[in-house]
């Protein structure tokens, strides 16, 4: 996650930003093809299973890029635990929570309706 143990790359939210990103388009233009069952693009029809803050701005992109398009309109979102249609977002080893300033929101270009949902306040 970092250059030390306990710290971050400055630039963590441009790289977890793009690991989010091509989840979402992988499974819409791989050929999977070593599946007797299955081969080629998965399409719409899928589950993407989130874990931990590297993958949380997955689903804003799913619903600013993708849904709001017609594209993955019925895909669903898992993260690490869900409650009756409420996400629980478990978080595995605190010292990496994926802090970045405010001044770098717009890097993630998503909209700014998203932007209180990476708000965290310790204490």
């Amino acid at each position: 996650y970092g250059p030390v143990a306990g710290t971050d790359y400055r630039d963590n939210q441009l790289r977890f930003s793009l690991l989010c990103q091509a989840a979402l388009e992988a499974p819409r233009i791989l050929s999977l093809n070593n599946n007797p069952y299955f081969s080629g693009p998965y399409g719409e029809d899928v589950v993407f299973v989130c874990n931990d803050w590297h993958t949380g701005p997955l689903s804003c992109y799913l619903k600013s890029n993708y849904q709001s398009h017609g594209i993955y309109r019925d895909a669903k979102v898992a993260f690490s635990a869900e409650l009756n249609n409420a996400t629980a977002f478990c978080i595995h080893n605190i010292s990496y929570q994926g802090r970045f300033a405010f001044s770098d929101y717009p890097e993630l270009s998503l909209p700014e309706r998203f932007k209180s949902s990476f708000d965290f306040i310790d204490g």
